[in-house]
Order: structure tokens, then sequence, then C-alpha cells
């Protein structure tokens, strides 16, 4: 009679209506203003739901035939909890200072409720019962840790999450008298999505490197993110995987500076990004070893191939961040063969005998080891202090001296500051690809860089642009255009508009700007809603304006949100809208724009040219 009542309270909602609603839900987050304000990002919530729905369909007929009963169980498994409480707890710091993060926040509801669905209707595809639980929350927020899809290719990422629920739901193996999955379900899922962005270099559909990066804002992100593991470490005995892979990081990065003089990850020891991999990618308890030399192996090898993957992701010109991504599914396949080997070395060795020791008090000590391990890295400003890695001058003056690496990093980290907006990093990123003396001379990449120099409106930059086109740019520009190179695309319109080393020419300079757009350089986009705006080389045709700046705001370009805000504020040529000319300033302010954030407090807003960033090639 228990076991009835028990039944009827936990199935209180019929289980397909469950998915139901659940889908439901899910397909209604396409119609908040964010999401129906872009029209692909909305199309990607649309393709998910046709397809949770479909799936469903499927499933009711599948059941209505057979006369299967399905069921579902609440069953909290700590685990969960607890990781969905410290990843939560990082998303509200780490958000306060890169504000992207809050307006992510409802495309990471929209992926748990999507995950829940997929779930349930994965599971009751296969068996009767399914077990509600907080297991999506693991999934989903350490994904998002990592890696996201920008707007316009939002489908990947439920593709990205839905990867993560197939290889836990059916790649699974004998371990311990158990069937379980063998790969953390988020690790295989950023596992497969790296490689395959690598392979046909497509990282700038994501925000993979800008998560990277700006996990350094918040001050002392390490502390917070040690303070938290220790609570994990605490409840789930997997200090040692942790401890070994920093000890090994410490290490090698201690060997590298003093036989180099230089720093293996140019602005910092470990990387915020790999210090937040050795706390939650390695640290799974069902896919990391259960022997103490097992951990211990586990973890080093993690620290060392993140080390390793690094420093080869450099060699090949790749995105770096993906280094913590690549290493642990191939680690995850070695956890039967790591316990077996610590138990032959326990059995061989003289392993100290900790058996008069109950597991939670040897994971005391490991965790007070591990404690002071962390003291002498934060005390010694191996973390959290200042880096000298991060002066661009530091890199300037090791290369002049010729330290092994330092002339490529000093160009590396030349770039970055590049693509972060300063002319002058541009400019003299220009001149050292230009020269060819320090670095290999690279012509096209060096026009790239005057270009964008000149763009951010640097004189010098512009004449060196002008010379270089002079001298032939013009045609490396079409080239690389033709190969689908935005930023080149955008630098040849610019150059059409302005009548720099080519003729004026604003109708061919609009189809480059929409060529530009068109491949995701969001800049392109904000231009070419300038173009539609002022009617340079069309009929001006504000709908096609407002259309541009939107896709290039909801990329998070901040001059085509004021500029769509300002449109909203007077009602030029769309239906005027205070509320959400509001929402573009606050974007726009949000993304850094001083002049928005003045336009958001004060009604008398600056002009549109003003404000539009328009070019200064």
């Amino acid at each position: 009679m228990g076991n009835r009542n028990q039944e009827r309270k936990t199935n209180r909602i019929a289980p397909l209506r469950l998915a139901l609603l659940c889908s439901l839900f899910f397909a209604g987050f396409s119609l908040l203003p964010q999401i129906h304000g872009n029209v692909r990002l909305a199309g990607a919530f649309w393709a998910a739901s046709i397809f949770l729905f479909l799936f469903l369909f499927r499933l009711w007929r599948s059941v209505s035939r057979s006369g299967r009963k399905l069921t579902y169980e609440f069953v909290p498994v700590k685990v969960h909890y607890v990781q969905m409480a410290m990843h939560s707890s990082i998303y509200a710091y780490w958000g306060w200072y890169w504000r992207e993060v809050y307006h992510h926040v409802p495309l990471i509801l929209a992926q748990l409720l999507f995950v829940y669905a997929l779930d349930m209707l994965l599971c009751w595809s296969r068996r009767d019962k399914w077990i509600l639980g907080f297991g999506p929350f693991p999934i989903v927020l350490s994904t998002n840790l990592f890696l996201w899809f920008r707007d316009d290719w939002f489908i990947l990422q439920f593709a990205l999450v839905a990867t993560g629920v197939v290889c836990k739901e059916f790649i699974k193996w004998d371990r311990d008298g158990r069937r379980t999955h063998i790969f953390n379900p988020s690790a295989i899922a950023l596992f497969v999505f790296a490689i395959g962005l690598l392979v046909t270099q497509n990282t700038s559909l994501t925000w993979g490197e800008q998560i990277a990066t700006t996990l350094h804002r918040p001050p002392h992100i390490y502390l917070e993110i040690f303070v938290i593991g220790l609570i994990v470490q605490a409840l789930f005995s997997v200090t040692l995987v942790t401890l070994s892979a920093a000890a090994s990081l410490y290490v090698l990065n201690l060997a590298y500076t003093q036989a180099t003089g230089g720093y293996h990850f140019v602005d910092s020891n470990i990387p915020v990004s790999v210090f937040l991999g050795l706390h939650l990618l390695v640290t799974d308890p069902a896919t990391s070893p259960r022997s103490t030399p097992g951990k211990i192996i586990f973890g080093g090898l993690y620290g060392a191939s993140v080390f390793a993957l690094y420093g080869l992701l450099e060699a090949l010109g790749a995105p770096r961040f993906y280094d913590k991504l690549l290493c642990v599914p191939p680690l995850n396949l070695t956890v039967r063969w790591l316990d077996r080997l610590g138990a032959s070395i326990m059995a061989r060795l003289k392993w100290p005998d900790f058996s008069a020791w109950t597991p939670r008090r040897l994971n005391y000590a490991h965790m007070g080891i591990w404690i002071a391990l962390f003291a002498v890295m934060f005390t010694t400003g191996f973390v959290e202090k200042r880096h000298p890695g991060e002066d661009i001058s530091f890199w300037q003056n090791a290369c002049v001296q010729g330290r092994y690496n330092a002339c490529k990093t000093w160009a590396h980290t030349l770039n970055i500051t590049c693509v972060g907006g300063g002319a002058v990093s541009c400019f003299a990123l220009g001149q050292l690809e230009s020269e060819g003396r320090l670095i290999p001379k690279d012509n096209e990449k060096a026009g790239q860089s005057f270009g964008r120099a000149c763009d951010l409106g640097m004189p010098e930059a512009c004449a060196m642009l002008r010379d270089f086109v002079m001298a032939g740019g013009q045609d490396t520009f079409q080239r690389s255009c033709d190969h689908g190179d935005g930023v080149s695309c955008f630098i040849l319109g610019a150059l059409y508009h302005k009548g720099i080393g080519v003729p004026h020419d604003d109708a061919r300079a609009l189809v480059l700007f929409r060529r530009s757009c068109a491949t995701g350089w969001w800049r392109g986009c904000g231009r070419l809603g300038e173009s539609y705006l002022w009617g340079e080389g069309t009929p001006a045709d504000t709908e096609r304006a407002i259309e541009s700046f939107e896709r290039a705001c909801s990329n998070h370009y901040a001059p085509s949100c004021f500029n769509a805000a300002i449109m909203y504020r007077r009602g030029e040529g769309v239906r005027e809208d205070r509320k959400l000319a509001d929402e573009r300033l606050r974007q726009a302010c949000d993304l850094g724009l001083q002049n928005a954030c003045a336009a958001g407090q004060s009604p008398g807003a600056k002009s549109d040219a003003e404000a539009s960033g328009r070019s200064g090639v």
C-alpha cells in the first residue's frame, strides 16, 4: 500500500505530460525580447523545440502501442546539487565583472529546460523509469563555464549540451560491478566540439577566448574557486586529483621559467580557466580513479597534459584556450587501468599504511596538504598577484634579449590587445609583421593590423595602410575576403568608402560590408547598418539599418546597440519604443561604450554619427 501511495505521489503529473510541459516552457523562451529580436537565435529555439516535440510524439506512439507504463522518481544526488551551488557562485561573481554573463543567464536557463526534456525523453525511449534530480545542472553549468556559441550560431549550443546527455546515456562500461558512464558529460561534449572548431577553424563562432580571458577580471577569483572547491573536496574525497594537478603545473611552470626566463602561459602561471578545470573537469567521482595512487597519477597527467597542449596549440597557431578541454576524455579512458596500477603499486611498494584511518580522515589530510600548497602559491604571488607577463613591455624586452619564444609571444600579446581595441598595439603588430625581422613576414596580416589601427583612429596607421594598398594590398585584401575573412572584407570596404588607395565607390563598399557581416565580423554588420542609415551606396533604408544594428548588437558590438537605441528613442524609421531604447543603451553601456552610459542617464543623447564608431579608415 505504501509503495502505491509513493508511486501515486511521485507521478502526480503524468510522465509524458511532464515532458510536454518542459518542452512547452522551453519553446516559450523564444518569445523573450532578447531571443525573439534575433531571427537566427529564435530559429535555433524553434528548431530545438520541433526536435523535442517530434521526439515526444514518437515516444507517445511507441508507448501507446506497447502498453508500457512510464514512471519517474525524484532522487536528489548530493554531488549534483553541490556542484550546482559551486557553479552558480562562480557565475554570480564573474558576471559582476563581465556583464555578458548576466545577459547569458536566460540562455543558460533555456539550456537547462532543453536538457531536462531531452534527458527524460531519451531515458523513457530505452527504459520505463526516469530519475528526476539535479543531474542536468552540472552538464549545462560546467559546459557554459568554458564555451558558449554566439547568438547567430546558438543551435550549436543545443547540440553541444545534447552531446553530453547522449554520451552519458550511451557510452558506458562496467566498473566495480556497476554499469556507469565513461566520460564526464560536459568534458566529452567540450572535447568533441573543440576538435570540430579547431579542424574547421571556426572558433570565432564562440565566446571561448573571451570566456578564458574575462575569468581573470574578478579580484581574488583564484581564492573564490579554491574555497568553493574545498567544500566539494570535503564531501567527495577528490582532493588528491586537484592537488596533484596543481602540483604538476606548479613544478612545470617553475622549471620552464628557470630554463627560459619567460612564462609558458604568457600572462599567468596557471590561467584561471585551467585552475577552474582542475576543480571541475577532472574531479567527477564517477569518471576519475578511486585508488590513492590512481588519483595522484590522474591529476598529475591532467596538469602535464594541459601544459603540453598549450605549447602544441601555440606551435600550430591555434587558439590556446582549448588546452584544458582536449585532455579530459582521453584521461577518463585510463581510470580503470589507473585503479589497477594503483592497487599494484600499493601491493608491491612500501606504500604508507593508513588502514587505521577512516576515508574521511585521510581526505582531510590530503586537504591539509592542498591548503598548504595553495598558501605557498598565494603568498608567493604564483597566483593572484599581478603577473609580469601581463605587460607587453616584458615580452618586448625579452624578445630583444633573444629569450626563447619571446618574440612570438610578444606578437601574440599585441594581437590580443589589438583585438580589444588598442590602436597602438595594432600598429606595432603591423610593423612586426611587415618587417619580418623578429617574427615571420606576413604582408596580409600586416595589412589587417594597419587597417584595424587606422579604423581605431591612428593617422600613422592610415598612412601605412595607404602605402600597403598602393603596393598591391588591395588584391591581398580581396583574396582574403574571397576566402571568407570578414576583417579583410571590412577593411577593403572602408577603403572604397574613403577612397584610400582605390577609387571612391560606396556601392562596392556596401557589398563588402555585407560580405563582412555574413562571415560573422560584427563590426561589418554595424558598418553595413550605417550605410543603410545614411544612404551610402544605396537608397536610405531604415528597416535594413535597424536590422543590421540589431544583428551586430545581439552579438555584442556596442556602437550598434547605441545606434539602435537612438533610432528607437527618436522613432526614426521604426516605431518609437523608449523601453527598448533604454535596454539597448544599457547593453552598450555594459559593453563599455561611455557615450551610451551618459545617454542612459540623460534624455539628450549624442548623435548617431558620434557614437557609431564610423570607420576611421
